[in-house]
């Protein structure tokens, strides 16, 4: 089976990020990895970041010149077989969404 490494790169985004990360969280039936990097949020992010950090697998905060960036230092964390961005606003709907 293959492994996904689902990517979330964020900054300021405490409006919508807790149901981003419950939704990969929740998914079954699949390998998978989650990473999340932040641009050094100071909105609160970080915070609800740190209430799941026991269910991601690796995640950073710090300054980034901008999303492309940011996503590059995301791949360069991943280990998975294929790359999944899943950006701060949005969400799987359902716990199969990977599989």
């Amino acid at each position: 089976m293959h492994k996904i490494s689902v990517i979330t790169v964020c900054f300021n985004a405490a409006e919508y990020i807790e149901e981003t990360i419950q939704s990969v969280v929740e998914q079954k039936g699949v390998e998978f990895e989650y990473i999340i990097v932040d641009g050094l949020s100071t909105d609160g992010t970080v915070d609800i970041i740190k209430r799941y950090q026991a269910s991601i697998d690796q995640w950073v905060s710090e300054t980034d010149g901008g999303i492309a960036e940011a996503m590059n230092k995301g791949i360069g964390l991943a280990t998975g077989d294929y790359l999944i961005f899943l950006h701060a606003d949005d969400y799987f709907i359902n716990t199969d969404g990977l599989s």
